[in-house]
């Protein structure tokens, strides 16, 4: 069990966790989900991260296999979040945004947890982070470390779910991504990655596409610009 198993949803964080993963193991296959979520841009985003990938970066071509997309649509019929229906992304009464959708990383872990037990793939490798977020519980490091052990002990495995972002913020993340991949990795997913909650592709800016208005957005238009201000001139 050598191999890793890598959760690309299409946005920044999954695909550079995906170079963190190809200059780690030889063996890496990616799983995607469709949970009925709103806009379908970040699935798109997953195929052109994909080719991407193997285009631009032909020694990680030859270890990057099998890509997995589950049908999760179940979880968007129990779901009324801003990311399963059309409605104004807001703060709810428990402080978390409405973008949060109850159970998602839970289960999309235990489904890649299945795969990679099939796949006989060791490492389970996700972007969740809790530094710098929009305060979803289910991202906290206390949340994966106890789903480990759970996962583990349900499937009689050393399952190893690793979460390479967990403790760096948005603009450590970009210089991440240069670290692993140099500018051309950093311009593969500025231009090709989508981290807007509204699924805009239609607006292009300095960090990539989106709304430019929401949460997901704020986020990494602010860690963009402060990974240009650190970058040498």
């Amino acid at each position: 069990m050598s191999g890793a198993l890598v959760l690309l949803s299409g946005g920044q964080d999954s695909a550079t966790c995906l170079a963190w993963a190809l200059t780690r193991y030889d063996q890496v296959e990616t799983i995607g989900f469709d949970y009925g979520q709103r806009h379908r841009s970040e699935l798109e985003a997953r195929s052109r991260i994909l080719r991407g990938f193997r285009r631009k970066f032909p020694g990680w071509a030859t270890r990057l296999g099998t890509d997995h997309v589950l049908d999760l649509r179940v979880l968007g019929q129990i779901s009324e979040t801003a990311l399963t229906r059309v409605c104004d992304i807001a703060t709810v009464g428990n402080g978390l945004p409405n973008t949060f959708v109850p159970g998602r990383n839970i289960i999309f872990l235990t489904f890649a947890a299945a795969v990679a037990y099939r796949r006989n793939l060791k490492h389970i490798v996700s972007g969740v982070c809790e530094t710098d977020y929009s305060g979803y519980p289910d991202c906290r490091d206390d949340t994966v470390k106890a789903l480990q052990v759970t996962l583990n002990l349900g499937m009689e495995q050393r399952f190893v779910l690793d979460t390479p972002l967990m403790l760096i913020d948005k603009a450590e993340t970009w210089r991440l991504a240069e670290q692993l991949g140099g500018n051309d990795l950093v311009e593969l997913i500025r231009s090709e990655t989508l981290s807007c909650y509204k699924g805009d592709t239609q607006h292009m800016h300095a960090w990539g596409p989106g709304c430019g208005e929401c949460p997901a957005c704020n986020l990494r238009a602010r860690g963009y610009a402060a990974f240009v201000a650190r970058s040498p001139q």
